[in-house]
């Protein structure tokens, strides 16, 4: 066994993650401009922060009391899916509740901190080299990729270890009693759930408040008073670049704890099947079934250490160049650590699979399906939001005839990305669970378990590249802020011209991470709701066995979408996603009216702003924006959390399963349009920025003209979309599946 690995993969991880921080603070911080721009940005975050976690904090603790109890009333002995039950399994799920939560601000304060000391030093070295500033930012992103990855893989074993995940006295062939590493997936999903709950409000609270900021300071600053983007004159500046630190980097830092979090869960809970065939069957180790997906994380964590020396490349380079290097090392060594980890840990004996192969080839082929799936997402979505490619120069062109046909261009190109999308993940899913039945893994009843164990095998193999993509994504509003910075100390031309390069990257890599992130949450949705089938079973098996239940009403083979119940449950479900949608795009703009009103007002107010001879009130709208995203963010929320349980208790465990097959393919397509909607607007802003766009006599058609203004429509109606209601679905669709699994027992009738 090499379950080894997985503690030492994260402590590797965070000592690697404190070398990249010391070697990121020891950089030149700038001129003494920059750092006092900075420390602004950097107090105007951790205000907001404290305020908001306090408030999530609270919220969580009452849930897992809330939770806890429900479950120690509910999950009795004649409905448990283990030998724990009652009072007991009421406070271990609390507790997982509790600490998943916690694990899970952590992550988000982690990625917020390291980006506000990263990004003086990225407008530092700009005033040098486009390198240094690449490597810088992108250093600084790792810091924050390695922590989040290791606390998640951590957290998990962790808890995993704390509940009995580690004892495996009973668990061969013929010994008595209860294999506690069997039992122990079942006893952890309210880690995944807390996690989940957490991520959800930091996403939504986050992404209000960097979006309403980033409009309101846009629409007055650029559009009407036509200063630069940034420009210290403009009173909505110093709340932009702290939305970028707080939505960006620490809901983004929550979102990927909670995906790595939720999905390692659900593929544990799946690996207990396999477990069950390898045990009966006198293989080897058969616990390593359950361990597989932890294993293959460390492995991509380590994976990743080694890449990020890849990091490198020459001035005249493009950026996006020397990062694609890094992704590709992961992705290399990555397959080496897949082929290692199933070749050990899925030993069948002398049995084989299809074509006299070993079972572990098939499961190494499913895993480099999820790999293939991870690189796919990668270049799709740099096609339809980079500069260079043929959806943004449309927006871009479009927006020669004003804001209109930008809003009607971007929009198309929103919705024919759902296309490839869906293609894409229909394809993983099909070709990782037919691999998954080659292996040949059949129980007892003659079903074969394999087809669903490759999907989650899959997942795992697409989540091993997640440290090197959080530090993609946390490289994009490092580089942002670095820009800010530079506008606002009035840094030479080269330095903003090399930040607004960067900034432009940082687009697509926070764009691609939204991508990785929806479809990781395709695969784990199948994954998840798996494993909610799995999970009712053993209940309903449970009841069968005690009586409670007759044998003629059976086990949850499959979802019957002509029931009525189940029907309607489904039609909610989409509803719902679009209804969650609408409270958080909504949100954005009754802020981002207060941020207009209150900048338009220090312009009339204070006449000395446009001529340096008065500054700005900036605190003034960090403080309406801090107060207003955190009021905005409850009822999204609360509805998020309310919705499945509503469903469930209303309509039964059945209706619960169509309620998470249809909301996880409408969230999935509907967060595919707003992400890469939104990031395509943003890139044709950019584009046209650059000097990119000509009219029909070659003439520039830059900064400051009609294109320019109809562009910067664009992206602010894209704003809300792809960085507050597009991310807050990836959470939307896992949160459906943790609660439903932790909340099972509740709808069983």
């Amino acid at each position: 066994m090499i379950t080894w690995i997985i503690p030492i993969a994260g402590i590797a991880a965070i000592i690697f993650a404190l070398f990249m921080a010391r070697d990121v603070l020891s950089r030149d911080k700038g001129t003494q401009a920059m750092q006092d721009v900075a420390a602004t940005i950097f107090e105007g975050a951790v205000a907001f922060i404290r305020r908001q976690y306090t408030t999530i904090g609270v919220l969580a603790l009452v849930g897992a009391l809330v939770i806890g109890a429900i479950i120690a009333v509910v999950e009795n002995e004649s409905v448990a899916d283990t030998s724990v039950f009652g009072m007991e399994l009421g406070i271990r799920t609390g507790v997982a509740f509790l600490v998943g939560a916690i694990c899970s601000m952590l992550s988000g304060i982690i990625g917020m901190f390291i980006a506000v000391k990263a990004n003086v030093r990225t407008a530092a070295a700009a005033q040098h080299s486009l390198v240094g500033a690449v490597q810088t930012a992108m250093r600084g992103g790792a810091v924050s990729g390695f922590l989040v990855v290791a606390l998640s893989l951590l957290g998990v074993w962790g808890i995993f270890a704390l509940f009995g995940g580690l004892d495996t006295t009973n668990c061969y062939e013929g010994a008595p009693g209860v294999c506690g590493t069997a039992q122990a997936p079942f006893l952890i999903v309210g880690f995944g759930f807390g996690a989940s709950f957490v991520a959800l409000f930091a996403q939504l609270g986050g992404g209000i408040y960097t979006k309403a900021a980033d409009v309101g300071s846009d629409l007055v600053g650029k559009v009407e008073a036509g200063i630069p983007e940034d420009d210290p004159r403009n009173a909505g500046v110093i709340a932009d670049l702290v939305g970028d630190n707080v939505g960006d980097c620490a809901g983004r830092g929550a979102d990927l704890f909670e995906s790595t979090a939720a999905e390692n869960i659900g593929a544990m809970i799946l690996g207990v099947a396999a477990y069950t065939i390898a045990a009966n069957a006198g293989w080897a180790n058969p616990e390593a079934w359950i361990f597989f997906p932890l294993v293959v994380r460390a492995f991509g964590l380590l994976a990743t250490i080694v890449a990020m020396y890849f990091v490198r490349g020459s001035e005249d380079e493009d950026p996006m160049n020397i990062l694609n290097r890094g992704y590709w090392a992961t992705t290399i060594l990555s397959v080496v650590g897949l082929a290692i980890t199933s070749y050990v840990m899925m030993d069948t004996g002398d049995a084989t699979g299809s074509n006299g192969l070993p079972a572990w080839i098939w499961f190494f082929f499913a895993g480099i399906v999820g790999l293939a799936t991870s690189i796919a997402f990668v270049y799709i979505t740099q096609y339809y939001t980079a500069g260079h490619w043929r959806p943004v120069k449309e927006i871009a062109e479009a927006s020669k005839t004003g804001p209109a046909t930008n809003i009607i261009s971007g929009t198309a190109v929103g919705f024919e990305t759902t296309f490839v999308t869906a293609i894409t993940i229909g394809i993983a899913l099909l070709v990782s669970h037919w691999l998954g039945e080659q292996a040949g893994l059949v129980d007892d009843n003659g079903r074969n378990v394999g087809g669903i164990f490759g999907t989650a095998v899959a997942t795992m193999g697409m989540l091993m590249t997640t440290a090197y993509i959080l530090a993609m994504d946390t490289f994009g509003p490092i580089t942002d802020n670095a820009g800010g910075i530079a506008e606002f100390s009035k840094a030479d031309a080269g330095a903003r011209e090399i930040t607004d390069k960067l900034d432009a990257v940082g687009n697509t890599t926070k764009a691609l991470t939204k991508g990785y992130a929806i479809a990781s949450a395709s695969l784990a949705a199948f994954l998840l709701f798996s494993a909610y089938i799995d999970k009712v079973n053993l209940i309903l098996q449970r009841q069968i066995d005690a009586g409670t239940r007759s044998i003629e009403e059976g086990l949850m083979t499959s979802v019957n979408m002509a029931d009525v119940q189940v029907f309607v449950a489904a039609f909610l479900a989409a509803m719902l996603v679009y209804f969650f949608s609408s409270l958080a795009i909504r949100a954005v703009g009754t802020t981002a009216q207060a941020i207009i009103v209150e900048v338009r007002r220090q312009f009339r107010e204070m006449p000395g702003i446009m001529d340096y001879t008065q500054r700005p009130d900036y605190a003034r709208v960090v403080d309406i924006t801090t107060k207003a995203a955190l009021r905005e963010m409850m009822l999204p929320g609360a509805v998020a959390v309310a919705f499945p349980i509503v469903i469930g208790i209303a309509l039964g465990h059945e209706a619960v399963a169509g309620m998470l097959m249809v909301g996880t393919i409408a969230g999935v397509l509907l967060a595919t349009f707003l992400n890469n909607s939104g990031g395509a607007w943003d890139n044709a802003k950019k584009f046209i920025e650059s000097g990119q766009l000509k009219d029909a006599e070659g003439n520039v058609l830059g900064k400051r003209t009609d294109a320019h203004a109809a562009a910067v429509v664009g992206d602010t109606v894209g704003d809300p979309f792809k960085d507050t209601a597009g991310p807050s679905l990836h959470v939307l669709v896992k949160l459906l599946a943790t609660i439903t699994l932790v909340m099972a027992p509740l709808f069983i009738r």
